[in-house]
């Protein structure tokens, strides 16, 4: 007897999935026993915890644009997948989770880990389903792909477990209330109006210093951003999500916008008057031009979004890809490129001042940024990387420079931490070939990065190889991003009760596991440790000790967060280093600056 659980597996390989990501428990053991029998197709990939089991398959979706497969047992499982699937909810990653329910019979009864399981999964959930009949199961994993492909969403499908074990109806009795649905889904081409093409184009013709904006809805449209920039003159800042979409060696890429956003990009903001917004919803208003200061085009797929950010004079709801194609031939090439010059002038000094912050090391500790800088030139080519939410999430914007054809993502809107570890595992498993590292924090490392390594250990054999997995933890001892936004946001000092977290021995720890382990504390040893790491054949644990007093300076100090930093200051446990780490930073802008801005 072919089981509802055998079928369920079949479903979902007809949709092209092969690696399912989860963690085991009696909710799910119909579907376990499916798992065995299917022999590796789809193959079962034990995470240490559900909520990285969902980390993963968002970073499968990611790293892929197939649809990323979790699995949960009931009750507390479900509840352990949450995090992750908010991750994929509000990055707009296909991901589809299949949870364990208690049996029918009971339910309705406080039974244990009951569960209102379509209650907890509605918000999070583009489609939520409990599948109650065996001949129900064909369409909700249908809909549930098609849902989740068509939204960029999440979507969950609920089986009680007597419903796993019961016989399969792929094909439904022919009566009044069953449906027969395919696999299948395409993308549509969506245009916008044709009228307001011209009127974005017009728009665009008309402003004399253009800004452009991507985000990772820019994702496949590298080659039209790029000639829209060269017949614009403008320059391409970037969302973090957007990180991937051009490569920083182009003259005219700003980088990185906002808190953690370079001075150029800041520079080319604060001087346009024209914005284009293409494929992102960066939240962020006191990082865009002031209101009433630029004109506006912006293309976005979601039609919900468009214009939300920032007040735009045309909207164009489409495919970045086709609606850039359309757009191009109503665009006029720009004479004057007086706008260019300058913001590939600032992008050069820009570059120049990040040097010379990572050059800086004070009291014989590693500066966090020099491990960040020292990986920029050595990183192989197509490598993917990835980075946790916290301080280091700066150096990885600001000092790692991507390169053609690499590959670049962290938890962008939810911005919670966890992610780096299981988005790189998911990203070795699915792209074996490829160099993956991760960019991490030691507070992520110690809540849930350390327990992935064992995950690592017991597939080796599979994360081994002559690519490199590198996952570089930079140990401060602090939880250093929320500790300065106490100072520059709260204008309290840091609170060690909060803040300093244990000194853990992370590269021995790896050594322990059978992994390999590097600790560097020397700043002359920082290239050596990346070279050690980059040629190992087994995944490595790179552990700096750093300088937790090198501040995240931002673009531009808003005098409110001038004012709060200052007083949190006064009280602060390490005022004295800040203060002589944070002069000398500072300084690097003015160093050798080039001559004053023209803006034509």
């Amino acid at each position: 007897m072919t089981q509802v659980a055998d079928y369920v597996l079949e479903r979902l390989k007809a949709w092209g999935t092969h690696r399912v990501y989860g963690y085991p428990g009696d909710g799910i053991n119909g579907l376990l026993g499916a798992f065995d029998r299917a022999q590796g197709d789809p193959e079962f990939i034990q995470a240490r915890h559900e909520e990285m089991a969902a980390f993963m398959a968002c970073g499968h979706a990611k790293f892929t644009g197939e649809v990323g497969v979790c699995v949960a047992t009931s009750g507390p499982g479900g509840v352990h997948l949450l995090n992750g699937l908010y991750d994929a909810k509000l990055d707009h990653q296909p991901v589809v989770a299949v949870v364990g329910q208690q049996k029918r019979l009971c339910l309705g009864s406080h039974y244990q880990q009951e569960i209102a399981l379509e209650n907890l999964f509605a918000d999070v959930s583009e489609f939520c389903q409990m599948v109650t009949h065996p001949g129900q199961a064909r369409h909700v994993i249908d809909r549930a792909y098609k849902t989740a492909l068509t939204r960029r969403g999440v979507a969950t499908i609920i089986i009680p477990d007597d419903v796993q074990e019961e016989e399969a109806q792929p094909s439904p009795p022919k009566a009044h209330g069953s449906v027969f649905s395919s696999v299948g889904w395409s993308r549509p081409r969506m245009l916008p109006d044709e009228r307001e093409l011209r009127k974005a184009a017009g728009v665009l013709n008309e402003g004399e210093r253009v800004a452009i904006l991507i985000g990772q809805g820019a994702a496949e449209a590298e080659n039209e951003v790029k000639e829209v920039a060269e017949l614009l003159g403008a320059g391409v800042a970037k969302a973090l999500l957007g990180r991937e979409v051009l490569p920083d060696s182009l003259p005219y890429v700003t980088g990185p916008i906002g808190l953690l956003g370079s001075r150029a990009s800041d520079e080319m903001i604060r001087h346009c008057d024209t914005l284009f917004m293409i494929g992102t919803s960066f939240p962020y208003s006191e990082w865009l031009p002031d209101e009433g200061q630029a004109r506006g085009v912006e293309i976005d797929i979601d039609g919900r979004m468009i214009g939300m950010r920032y007040p735009m004079d045309a909207h164009l709801v489409g495919d970045s890809k086709e609606t850039l194609r359309a757009l191009i031939p109503m665009l006029h090439r720009k004479e004057d490129r007086s706008w260019r010059k300058q913001i590939e002038k600032d992008v050069t000094e820009w570059h120049r001042v990040c040097e010379r912050r990572a050059d800086q090391h004070f009291d014989g500790t590693i500066n966090p940024q020099a491990v960040a800088s020292e990986l920029s030139p050595r990183l192989p080519d197509h490598a993917i990387v990835t980075a946790d939410s916290g301080s280091g999430t700066n150096w990885w914007a600001r000092h790692l420079l991507l390169r053609e054809g690499m590959r670049a993502s962290l938890s962008g809107t939810l911005a919670t931490m966890g992610p780096a570890v299981p988005y790189a595992i998911a990203a070795r498993f699915a792209h074996p070939d490829r160099p993956v590292v991760a960019f991490i924090g030691d507070g992520a490392f110690q809540m849930n990065g350390m327990n992935e390594m064992i995950t690592v250990k017991r597939y080796l054999d599979r994360l081994s190889g002559d690519r490199p997995l590198v996952f570089c933890v930079l140990n401060n001892q602090d939880l250093n991003q929320v500790t300065w936004e106490q100072r520059a946001m709260g204008g309290d000092p840091k609170y060690p009760g909060s803040q300093d977290i244990p000194d853990v021995p992370y590269a021995a720890y790896a050594e322990l596991l059978g992994l390999k382990g590097i600790r560097c504390e020397s700043p002359r040893k920082v290239g050596a440790a990346w070279d050690e790491a980059l040629a190992s054949d087994v995944p490595v644990v790179l552990e700096f000790k750093v300088d937790a007093e090198i501040a995240p300076i931002p673009p531009h100090i808003m005098a409110d967060q001038g004012k709060k930093a200052a007083k949190a200051m006064v009280r602060d446990p390490d005022r004295t280093a800040i203060a002589a780490r944070g002069v000398r930073q500072k300084l690097t802008e003015f160093a050798g600056r080039l001559p004053g801005r023209d803006h034509g």
